[in-house]
């Protein structure tokens, strides 16, 4: 039974037995808690944990999953994968434990001609918590499962909670009998391999404490309302209705390891380094995509690092296999034809994908042969020396200077029988960035108690009015100052504000919130300092009372600045223009990737490679200006996704939508966007739009600036008087200071090469000095001097070559360390001769490095690196000197 199969299967069972289908969320959800989505109860978390009402008692779903906690074990074990589907019935204070065994049962054992999967009752075990014996009872009487092959075990196997303090549950885990072939009999608790988990059935009724069951803790309390929280492995069952040996060798992941054999000429199946690397391949090209078609760019941190890190072990693999060649483009058009009947996403975004992709794999491919390299040479100086551990310094060096990513030294050095300076890595790290960077929308609600918004969120949705008025009239439902609910806000305290209706925005979509006041009769006035959404639903005014008080129950007026709201308008179409714009000079790849709007200003990021030409950023801007002067009308309308979809409507990729949506159409075919935010009437209202510039963000995704409106007009003033100013100090007028500054650059860079040459002859001219007082130690001629005062690192290494080569066919060495800046460059440069003696350049680096605190490296002919303490100078030299005295005896 294919994959997709199974999957239509569980849902049709589910749904004719009263489940909603809920689409499967996208892997990336606004949850600080979460990198990635990776269970399919994630999507109801809300639910279970009583923030919102649910809007079904039963529903089921599909969802897609993501973990990377074991990366490292894709692959070595053929039971891990980063990316699986998990298939899960969910009840909301409906059916319980008979209901949930009942429904599973049923499925599993029904023929597959009756539309179950059809597995043989006989070989179906279960587990059940040790203090749930109703559960082990229910499995007798209803599925006749006979009771020794039904087992207990303790909270670490059989209880389910979500980390925290919140909903948790006993579970009940199925477990199909592979057979003798894969182990030793007795069941779950005996061997695992043989007998495969294929169900987990969490019964949850508890509230758990700061200490979990799952440890042996009891419960403080039962919730008011039992709820059922499932999870069937899809990949698992397709193993075993496919009748094959693990996950890798079923119908979604099996194909892209016959097409990795056809791109690297290896076999699959004959030896077992080969074999990891093959399933290695199959997990993370499925999983890169799945991440990709949700919106995740390659990035250094958080969600971009853990794609970087897919598709890097993608392209190390291919390549240790024997693959020269680019492999990226092949493993995802054979991802996207397998997965697309469940995913369509996949093929209708396909060029994206496949574009962001392969634009890791060219970068990381410069990368890897430059840090391979490296990383080979270090390996070989750890190893002379004796040693067993890479330096912190070294790994630093390979990520810092070549991008070769720590984790991709680890793995490298494991390989090599070798360890890292792990903690001496993340030090330097440490020292030379700020790694506290915060994303200020996410969290801003992220570890708050959302609990005390329940009740609100229950109680509907604010009604916004921004759209039609910026006044209007509401009632004060809460009162909340420093997370608890108040019936009072008195003057100069701050405090947010929950009204039943407000005319500000919440901040959504790119479009940060209104400032504004509210305000009520008796002098009582709130400056509105920013309003955010909880649950997508309810407006949180937060807000600093200037006068008076504020009860709850109070009927207020509550009021978005004007100024501010036209300001944001202007800044929010203009982001709609300049996305157009965009689409048409460099096609439909350049999709949104994220937005910022404000007022007077936009920034717009969008998936592209490479950097944007002075034409195209001049065509963006001239397009989008003409948007602006053909004075479109702006339509707004709400309709259901799939119709604004086939309009051609544009989605932001990893956004969920509802069943209904809003179009924001300007000009017709122009721009047409699924946007819930506020607009201008006509384009022309949006005033001149000013590019100011374009960057990269990451790999992939470049970012747009620009003013709108009177902030536009302000900046081409300010550069209208700065060129004014530079004409008149070169004295020509406005429209030849072009011409005229390239003339002075040109002639700076004739100016600047002759003074190079004329440096460079002063340099050379020493070098004769340096031969003369040369010292013989034994056979071998040996300078070790300090260079002259400022020779940078480029000329100093051209001085030792000069110097070297006088030397003919003698033994000599070459030791220059240089004073420039505050650093110490030197190079060591060792004849031919010399060599031959067993003298290598890169050791005599090892005795004078700690006197300066420095470090290089190099080949034996020559090695080169800088410190960092001039005062010890003296010092190196004469370790040099005493070191070269023993190596010549």
């Amino acid at each position: 039974m294919q994959t997709h199969e199974i999957r239509r299967r569980f849902l049709e069972h589910f749904v004719r037995a009263g489940h909603t289908e809920v689409p499967s969320a996208s892997l990336v959800l606004p949850d600080p808690n979460l990198l990635f989505v990776n269970a399919g109860m994630v999507q109801f978390k809300p639910y279970f944990l009583g923030q919102e009402a649910a809007p079904f008692r039963r529903a089921t779903s599909v969802q897609k999953c993501v973990r990377t906690g074991d990366i490292e074990e894709v692959g070595v074990t053929t039971r891990h994968n980063t990316f699986f589907q998990m298939a899960g019935n969910f009840s909301f204070g409906d059916y319980f434990k008979e209901g949930a065994i009942t429904f599973a049962w049923e499925l599993i054992t029904k023929s597959q001609e009756e539309g179950g999967y059809g597995f043989d009752p006989e070989r179906i075990w279960v587990t059940a918590y040790e203090s749930d014996p109703e559960a082990a009872e229910i499995w007798e009487r209803v599925a006749g499962i006979p009771k020794e092959r039904i087992q207990f075990r303790d909270g670490k196997d059989n209880y389910w909670d979500m980390g925290v303090p919140g909903p948790g549950g006993p579970c009940s885990e199925i477990y199909y009998d592979r057979g003798p072939k894969y182990g030793k009999e007795g069941g779950p608790v005996a061997d695992e391999d043989r007998y495969i988990e294929i169900w987990n059935l969490v019964f949850m009724q508890d509230i758990r404490g700061e200490l979990s069951p799952k440890l042996g803790h009891a419960p403080i309390g039962t919730l008011p309302k039992k709820n059922i929280d499932t999870g069937m492995g899809v990949e698992r069952v397709a193993m075993l209705l496919q009748g094959v040996e693990n996950v890798y060798e079923t119908d979604l992941l099996r194909p892209i390891i016959d097409r990795a054999e056809q791109l690297t000429g290896r076999s699959y199946g004959v030896e077992h380094t080969d074999d990891v690397r093959f399933r290695v391949i199959a997990d993370h090209v499925r999983s890169s995509a799945m991440l990709i078609a949700d919106g995740v760019n390659p990035g250094n941190d958080g969600r971009g690092y853990v794609l970087r890190r897919l598709l890097r072990r993608i392209v190390r693999s291919a390549r240790i296999l024997g693959s020269e060649k680019p492999v990226m483009a092949e493993f995802m058009k054979v991802v996207s034809d397998l997965m697309a009947p469940s995913y369509p996403e996949l093929a209708t975004d396909f060029r994206r994908i496949e574009t962001v992709a392969v634009g890791e794999e060219t970068a990381f491919l410069k990368t890897l042969s430059t840090g391979s390299r490296l990383f080979d040479e270090t390996v070989d100086q750890v190893r002379s020396k004796g040693g067993k551990k890479i330096a912190g310094t070294d790994a630093f060096t390979l990520h810092d200077t070549y991008g070769f990513p720590i984790d991709l030294t680890l793995e490298m050095a494991s390989e090599a029988g070798l360890e890292v300076d792990e903690a001496g890595f993340r030090s330097l790290m440490a020292e030379q960035r700020d790694r506290a960077k915060a994303d200020a929308q996410s969290r801003k609600h992220a570890h708050a108690d959302l609990s005390i918004y329940k009740e609100l969120v229950d109680r509907g949705a604010t009604e916004f009015t921004g759209f039609d008025e910026l006044t209007s009239e509401a009632t004060v439902l809460a009162l909340i100052s420093g997370g608890v609910r108040v019936p009072v806000a008195e003057a100069g305290s701050e405090v947010e504000v929950i009204l039943d209706r407000s005319p500000l925005y919440a901040e959504a979509g790119g479009q940060i919130a209104d400032r504004g006041s509210i305000t009520a009769t008796g002098g009582v006035k709130l400056r509105v300092n920013d309003v955010q959404k909880i649950a997508k639903k309810v407006w949180v005014h937060k807000a600093t009372v200037e006068a008076g008080q504020l009860t709850e129950g109070d009927t207020v007026l509550a009021q978005a600045d004007p100024a501010w709201r036209g300001g944001a308008t202007q800044g929010h179409s203009g982001t709609h223009l300049v996305h157009a714009a965009l689409r048409q000079v460099l096609g439909p790849n350049a999709v949104q990737a994220g937005s910022l709007n404000k007022p007077g200003y936009l920034r717009f990021d969008f998936n592209w490679q490479g950097q944007l030409t002075e034409g195209q950023k001049a065509d963006i801007e001239a397009i989008s200006n003409d948007a602006v002067a053909e004075n479109f009308p702006v339509n707004t309308f709400v309709t259901d996704l799939p119709s604004a979809k086939k309009m051609g409507a544009m989605a932001l990729f990893g956004e969920n939508y509802g069943d209904e949506v809003r179009v924001v159409e300007i000009g017709g075919p122009f721009s047409m966007e699924l946007c819930g935010g506020t607009h201008v009437q006509h384009s022309s209202q949006i005033g001149p739009i000013t590019l100011l510039g374009e960057a990269s963000v990451g790999s992939g995704v470049r970012r747009v600036e620009a003013f709108v409106g009177l902030d536009s007009y302000k900046y081409l003033a300010k550069e209208r008087a700065l060129l004014a100013g530079v004409a008149s100090s070169l004295k020509v007028p406005s429209e030849e200071v072009p011409a005229r500054v390239e003339q002075l650059v040109e002639r700076l860079k004739i100016a600047e090469k002759e003074l190079e040459r004329t440096k460079m002859a002063a340099v050379l001219s020493s070098a004769g000095k340096f031969v003369d007082t040369a010292q013989r130690i034994g056979e071998v001629l040996l300078v070790a001097e300090a260079a002259p005062e400022g020779v940078g690192a480029g000329d100093l290494r051209t001085l030792v070559t000069d110097i070297k080569g006088r030397f003919g066919t003698q033994p000599a060495i070459v030791v220059l360390l240089g004073n420039a800046d505050g650093k110490v460059p030197f190079v060591v440069a060792v004849t031919k001769a010399a060599q031959d003696l067993g003298i290598k350049a890169g050791d005599l680096v090892g005795a004078f490095g700690p006197s300066i605190a420095g470090r290089g490296g190099g080949k034996p002919e020559m090695a080169q690196g800088a410190g960092s303490d001039p005062a010890g100078i003296a010092a190196g030299l004469a370790a040099v000197r005493a070191r070269v005295a023993e190596l010549v005896g």
